[in-house]
């Protein structure tokens, strides 16, 4: 989950004043009908557990007898029903009867379910109705097992006390919807929330062939939703002079909807409804197709009001109330420094895990096996970590000592890697440990660098996990002997003081490598607000071709946690040359751009797998990316065929304008290649493919591959730079080395001889 985007930095960022008027209702202009509401019966939505977090079987035991799942409900929805279907197998050496599962729905015993004799050894499911009055935004569902193998004197660890909760258990809700009111003081409901556990769906709606302008704005937005979705990512159809209607089942989708004076869609035509505007103005609406579905209307007298509302809405939500807000002034106080993105842990100094936390109590654990404490830690893709002795991680903890001296211990793992395990003796229950957690990275010059320890890997979502293991002698049971002990509550906590320290990396990378783009949104997630980024687009795009402009803007604001404020969009290529800017590429590239030879091969032979619609032209061995720049793999043959399927590309080259900057191209030439690439920046198991400076998509999945020549943005110093080269080359370096011995020892015999003979002078 992304971390808080810091209220201070909002604070720092916006300066809002608004005013409220009261909202009016949304007309419809004559060829434009929009259906009447129909009845809607809201939504039936399934979840497994693997969908819930719980991607493998849980196996419940007598000493680690529960498992939480947990799931969450939209604020503007209410659970009509809810069930809870169970797979479980049960040990079949357990007592029928005696021996059930308790099912709790938040901390409400809702279900006692008994395990019978016919269900001992065999997989079972069974259907438990969960009470919908105890739905709430945020639930949990808590399976609790009680087992029994005899009916006299027990021991809870032993092996056959167990029951394995299946994977594919699911929880089954039918929601209905609540009607809110017209104010922007919830915002951003209904728009989006992060309690959904469905992907979230929000129109954009323009006018017909809408300005830069326009969509500079809706990119602000775009980024700024995405940022808040994270994980889930976000789907942003365009429309095109039209509200979203129902489709299936489904009722419309909420809408943002932007408009200026002189540019509106039909809707909007009524200027007694909806008079022009004389300041940036936000308003919210129903739709008038359901009662269930918002608008919200983002008005301006040209596209820098539009920009101006847009930038409002990302940075002074708190500050929103009313239906309708009237945006005097946006005024940024403080820029954004480079790396300061709130999803990448700071390099600039010691970062406490207080600062990392997603929830409170995360660093907590207790029971008589505690459940994993687990924290993500996410690295900037360019941090410099060749030859790093590793990352100063300073851990402090505490927990209730044993009262006898056993094998309690601490495990520490790194991306379910095993790391280090610590004893937790019974004379102290506060530890401090420093450690130094090994960091791979995820330079692509090196596709076989190995490292024999778990490392920290640059550029990804990394998992630091801490077990506390709790030895325990729970009773015993002997012939004509038995005892039973009562254990005790174990509790065990990370202090949120402990630090993780990235300071006094550099930052320098080979490129291009798409990975970094894909898990990082790098290079233009190096300014968090993209400040430093140029995206080119179609002088008049489609609606499929903005859609993925916006879902590429809100998968970059997804990795960074901050919306791009300082988006900059043009169509103009001569702009391109004379900005110092990372280039995002959506449609196509200008052919011949530079005297770059990579750049220019590339677009030959991606001419004729994007530029032909009909046509796909490849040569023998030379059809893989990978291969377009080794003479080896030119074949003598040729083979052009027709195909009508979709293809798409994503490319990364360096800019041919600036040393030290990069261009990533989101190649496509119709609706249904753009589309290929909305599914792939929308399946994350799709990017997880994407790599090296080529990845070919087709509905066959993803191909990488590594072309053209690499080069290194960022900065070292000169020594290490020199260090650095040289490594790749042991005979320049032992040649080197040598030179380097000899005129120190030719230097250290002069200084001996002239001393020598200033003494002998003297004597």
């Amino acid at each position: 989950m992304s971390r808080y985007f810091s209220k201070s930095l909002v604070a720092a960022l916006a300066l809002l004043v608004v005013g409220g008027v009261q909202a009016q209702g949304l007309a419809t202009s004559p060829g434009s009908a929009t259906p009447a509401p129909d009845a809607f019966h809201g939504w039936s939505s399934t979840y497994n557990f693997g969908q819930l977090g719980h991607a493998a079987d849980t196996l419940l035991l007598g000493i680690h007898d529960s498992q939480q799942i947990e799931f969450s409900l939209r604020r503007d929805r209410i659970a009509s029903d809810a069930n809870l279907r169970l797979e479980y197998t049960p040990s079949p050496a357990l007592l029928p009867v005696l021996s059930h599962l308790r099912v709790y729905l938040n901390d409400v015993l809702v279900s006692v379910v008994p395990i019978e004799k016919e269900q001992l050894g065999h997989k079972t499911f069974r259907n438990v109705a969960l009470d919908p009055r105890l739905i709430t935004d945020f639930n949990r569902v808590r399976l609790e097992f009680i087992g029994h193998y005899t009916d006299v004197c027990e021991d809870p660890a032993n092996n056959t006390l167990w029951v394995n909760i299946g994977g594919r258990s699911e929880i089954e809700l039918q929601e209905q919807p609540l009607s809110l009111q017209n104010d922007l003081a919830y915002f951003p409901l209904p728009f989006f929330d992060a309690r959904g556990q469905d992907k979230p769906v929000l129109s954009m709606v323009f006018a017909a062939s809408p300005t830069l302008g326009e969509q500079r704005a809706a990119g602000v937005l775009a980024s700024y939703f995405g940022s808040r979705a994270g994980w889930r990512g976000m789907r942003l159809p365009v429309l095109f002079d039209r509200l979203p209607v129902a489709e299936g089942d489904n009722p419309p989708t909420s809408a943002i909807v932007f408009a200026t004076n002189d540019r509106r869609p039909p809707f909007l035509a009524d200027l007694e409804r909806f008079p022009k505007v004389q300041a940036p103005v936000l308003q919210m609406l129903d739709n008038p197709g359901t009662p269930h579905s918002k608008v919200l209307l983002v008005l301006g007298r040209d596209d820098e009001d539009l920009l101006v509302a847009a930038r409002a809405l990302a940075l002074g939500g708190d500050l929103l109330r009313g239906s309708r807000v009237t945006v005097n002034r946006v005024q940024q106080l403080l820029p954004r420094q480079p790396y300061d993105a709130p999803n990448w842990i700071r390099t600039d100094r010691p970062v406490r895990f207080a600062e990392l936390i997603s929830y409170p109590e995360q660093l907590q654990a207790s029971g008589l096996r505690p459940a994993p404490i687990n924290l993500d830690l996410n690295l900037p893709p360019d941090l410099f970590v060749w030859r790093s002795q590793g990352i100063p991680l300073e851990v402090n903890y505490r927990y209730t000592p044993s009262a006898v001296a056993d094998e309690s211990r601490l495990n520490i793992n790194l991306n379910n890697q095993f790391i280090s395990s610590l004893p937790l003796p019974s004379t102290d229950d506060s530890k401090l440990q420093r450690l130094r957690l090994a960091v791979l990275s995820s330079d692509p010059a090196n596709p076989l660098e190995k490292i024999l320890v778990p490392a920290l890997k640059v550029g990804e979502r990394n998992n630091l996990r801490f077990d506390f293991n709790f030895a325990s002698t729970l009773g015993s049971a002997q012939r004509d002997h038995c005892q039973t002990t009562l254990p005790p509550s174990n509790q065990a906590a990370i202090d949120e003081s402990s630090t993780i320290d990235l300071s006094g990396y550099h930052h320098f990378m080979a490129m291009p490598d798409l990975k970094a783009f894909a898990r990082s949104g790098f290079p233009f997630s190096r300014m968090a607000d993209l400040s430093q980024t140029l995206v080119m687009v179609p002088a008049q795009g489609t609606a499929v071709q903005i859609s993925t402009l916006l879902e590429s803007l809100a998968a970059i604001g997804a990795r960074s946690g901050a919306p791009a404020l300082g988006l900059q969009l043009s169509s103009d290529w001569s702009m391109a040359a004379r900005a110092d800017a990372d280039l995002l590429v959506i449609g196509g590239m200008a052919a011949g751009m530079g005297d770059n030879p990579d750049l220019n091969l590339m677009l030959d032979h991606l001419h004729d797998w994007l530029l032909e619609p009909t046509s796909q032209v490849m040569s023998g061995a030379s059809a893989r990316a990978g291969q377009l720049n080794d003479v080896r793999n030119q074949a003598a043959q040729r083979v052009e065929v027709s195909a009508q399927a979709p293809i798409a590309a994503f490319v990364g080259l360096k800019s041919p304008f600036h040393e030290q900057r990069s261009i990533v191209a989101l190649l496509a030439n119709d609706d249904a290649d753009y589309q290929l690439l909305r599914d792939t920046l929308a399946d994350g198991g799709k990017m997880d493919a994407v790599a090296g400076s080529v990845a070919l998509l087709r509905s066959s999945g993803v191909d990488s591959s590594q072309v053209g020549e690499q080069y290194f943005v960022g900065h070292l110093p000169w020594w290490l730079m020199l260090w650095f080269q040289l490594s790749e080359h042991p005979v320049l370096l032992a040649a080197t080395v040598v030179l380097i011995v000899l005129l120190i020892a030719f230097g250290l015999w002069r200084s001996l001889s002239w001393v020598a003979r200033r003494r002998l002078g003297q004597e």
